[in-house]
């Protein structure tokens, strides 16, 4: 494991602001401006960046590290704040590969420019491959036109990566990478995020109407289905970070399941439910779980930061890292409930929240339908570009 000690840029004080802002943003369905401000005054958002360029220079495995503690108490604002991260931590392993065409990007964030993502598309499984956005080449770049979901950090992100499906080029369907300034022409954000859970992250759609993106914020033509490296980083920094905000929520669930049991009082019972051997029980599969899933994500995200040689089982491991932290997540959530009883169930319970929010993890790409797809074919040798996809 990497034992590297890196410089604290998220104080308990904050944490403690964070989580006593959290409820009032879920409860007003309000982006998290506060918190905002905070993690980019405290120089967060530059936690990837290499410190020559102007950031902190953290690895993977360190920025997991404080996204669990981030979502510890506040997990919307962790959850959205990953995507300005992990574009941040693709360019930058990039350039650590020997690819330096993000560089910009790095320049750019490091200067305060704030990167969000916009790759979903309703009906398309397969983000990032695959694409129902036209991407229309015109001179000097390509102009987009689609309706792009769940993007994250709508009210402040100044540059959104997208993807579209360029099906007129001579050497078949390409898709399109890029990154769309916020001053493009072109576009509108509809708001439409009034979700169950994770909800000050206002993860709005984006309406693309031929919105033209040139120059070097085109990062990356591909055939549609292939990977490399571009697809790869990304897959690596989202998955493991993805999988460490539920590992916060989980943390906290945890916490607050064992505050509980020794509260909770019973009229069959002489001493508190801490005592009682369901209530142990509980606690202790919640441990396993949670022990069990940061132990993956932790060797994952520093196999991948030490550069360890997985070749063609990289997805696999990525994406299985995240989809058991989610799925340990809500187990953890869903007993912490039967700890807490009836109180849990109430509005302005922080249990109640974070059974809402956890639920929203096994939406992510890789998502719960997708990833045992994807790690299956993986471990049977079937190609995962292969047509029809089933049968």
């Amino acid at each position: 494991m990497t034992t590297t000690m890196t410089r604290e840029v998220l104080t308990e004080d904050m944490i403690g602001r964070f989580g006593a802002r959290a409820a009032r943003y879920d409860a007003e369905n309000t982006f998290f401006h506060e918190d905002f401000e905070e993690l980019r005054a405290s120089g967060y958002l530059k936690m990837a960046i290499p410190e020559e360029l102007g950031g902190l220079g953290y690895s993977l495995a360190e920025v997991c590290r404080q996204q669990r503690r981030l979502a510890y108490r506040a997990p919307a604002t962790a959850l959205a704040t990953n995507m300005h991260l992990y574009w941040t931590g693709v360019a930058a392993d990039m350039r650590r590969m020997g690819d330096p065409s993000l560089e910009w990007l790095l320049r750019e964030a490091a200067a305060g420019e704030v990167f969000a993502a916009g790759h979903g598309e309703t009906g398309n499984d397969m983000p990032l491959f695959l694409s129902t956005t036209n991407a229309e080449r015109i001179d000097g770049g390509y102009r987009f036109t689609g309706h792009k979901m769940f993007g994250s950090l709508t009210p402040v992100w100044t540059r959104m990566g997208i993807h579209g499906m360029d099906s007129n080029d001579p050497n078949g369907p390409q898709i399109i990478h890029a990154f769309m300034p916020r001053d493009t022409p072109g576009y509108h954000v509809k708001e439409t995020w009034d979700t169950l859970g994770m909800r000050a992250t206002r993860s709005d759609d984006t309406i693309l109407e031929g919105a033209e993106v040139r120059g070097q914020y085109i990062a990356r033509v591909v055939p549609a289905g292939a990977a490399d490296l571009f697809g790869l980083c990304i897959f690596a920094w989202a998955q493991p970070t993805f999988g460490s905000v539920y590992l916060g929520v989980a943390r906290r669930a945890i916490d607050l399941a064992v505050e509980t049991a020794h509260k909770r009082k019973s009229l069959a019972l002489t001493r508190s439910f801490a005592y009682h051997p369901e209530v142990q029980h509980h606690i202790a599969q919640m441990t396993f779980r949670f022990d069990a899933a940061e132990a993956l994500v932790e060797k994952i995200a520093d196999e991948w930061s030490r550069g360890v040689d997985h070749a063609g089982n990289w997805p696999a491991k990525l994406v299985s890292a995240k989809h058991n932290a989610v799925e340990a997540a809500k187990d953890i959530v869903d007993r912490a409930m039967a700890i807490s009883g009836g109180s849990g169930m109430f509005k302005g319970s922080e249990l109640e929240r974070l059974y809402r929010d956890v639920r929203c993890g096994g939406f992510h790409p890789a998502n719960s339908i997708l990833a045992p797809e994807l790690v299956g074919k993986i471990a049977l040798g079937v190609d995962l570009g292969e047509q029809p996809r089933w049968g």
